[in-house]
């Protein structure tokens, strides 16, 4: 716990770096400039990482434009699910939301290179990618489908739940009925490990989960905890199999409807509310582990994960190809830490 609060406090420092003179704004600077209401949703619920890091941003941005520019958050997937958000925010319905990394890859292809699994040995190595050069160039990309990527929050590492049986290894996944995200890489990765990989919105897994149509879904601890998954789902397993980053995205028409001299203080609230995110999730994630066993929830700390990495080596001998370059990047970065 100790490591991950110290990687999250480096990672506040390393995004507020990356802005520069953007810090140097004050309220003054936007006196005469015309006042503007964004619209930011999400599909969670209020005690979500996502909603920290929406309050922190709306907070930061007000703050910074004497109040100028005002956010006006939607949780709870009041404006819809994380795909009809961002077509929402293609065509100027919706200004921006805190969306997966996953559901962002529909739009853009090359962001499923983040989702392929056990790519990221840590949340160090995620950070370092994700804030540099690598992570920007492919939020640079997101304007070719007409949206504007600001930063990388997170979702943060995914582990496995269920209803059925406890699982330590590849072989006890055979059959089971897992929720993934409407995402290629997931469907393939869950294929490869015996389950029955079923791609759904989250809105619509939280019922599946209640009525048993499906046996488990795979998610960070903060969201198990905060949905009370452990009240239909029995068992964790602690596969930590993929780092899921979540992105603060805008459509291109919310962009360039906000003044140009106030865009470097949406990206920087963006990047320091994600840090804050990060924070808040690392200083949780312990207590919302014990909590979970204390509400019943069978946890495994200790899996065989050797054996899921060997048996999901058919999904980089598929992807390998597609993501190319980038993904040697990736890997090159990684392990040189």
């Amino acid at each position: 716990m100790l490591r991950r609060s110290f990687l999250a406090t480096a990672s506040v420092a390393a995004l507020a770096g990356l802005i520069g003179s953007a810090a140097s704004a004050a309220p003054e600077d936007f006196a005469d400039m015309e006042p503007v209401s964004l619209r930011l949703a999400h599909v969670v619920n209020e005690q979500d990482g996502f909603h920290v890091a929406a309050e922190r941003f709306a907070e930061l941005v007000s703050e910074r434009t004497g109040g100028k520019i005002e956010v006006e958050i939607f949780p709870n997937a009041t404006l819809g699910d994380e795909r009809t958000l961002l077509e929402g925010m293609q065509i100027g319905s919706i200004d921006m939301g805190v969306i997966t990394n996953g559901p962002v890859s529909n739009f853009l292809p090359e962001m499923a290179v983040f989702e392929l699994p056990f790519l990221f040995p840590s949340n160090e190595d995620a950070y370092e990618v994700l804030d540099g050069e690598i992570g920007q160039e492919l939020l640079d990309r997101l304007e070719t489908v007409n949206l504007k990527g600001l930063a990388y929050a997170e979702r943060g590492f995914r582990n496995l739940t269920n209803s059925v049986r406890p699982v330590a290894s590849p072989d006890d996944m055979g059959g089971l009925r897992i929720r993934v995200m409407e995402n290629p890489v997931y469907i393939d990765t869950f294929r490869e490990l015996g389950a029955n990989a079923i791609p759904m919105a989250w809105t619509e897994a939280l019922t599946a989960m209640q009525q048993s149509t499906i046996d488990g879904q795979e998610n960070p601890v903060n969201v198990v905890h905060s949905f009370k998954l452990d009240e239909t789902q029995s068992y964790m397993t602690m596969t930590r199999h993929s780092y899921a980053p979540a992105i603060f995205v805008m459509g291109q028409p919310a962009w360039n409807k906000v003044p140009e001299e106030a865009h470097d203080v949406l990206v920087e609230a963006a990047r320091e509310a994600s840090a804050h995110e990060r924070e808040v999730n690392a200083e949780m994630e312990a207590q919302q582990l014990d909590e979970l066993r204390e509400r019943g929830m069978e946890i495994d700390l200790d899996p065989d994960l050797d054996a899921f990495k060997a048996q999901i080596q058919p999904v980089y001998d598929e992807y390998g190809e597609k993501f190319g370059e980038l993904l040697e990047r990736i890997q090159a970065q990684t392990t040189a830490n």
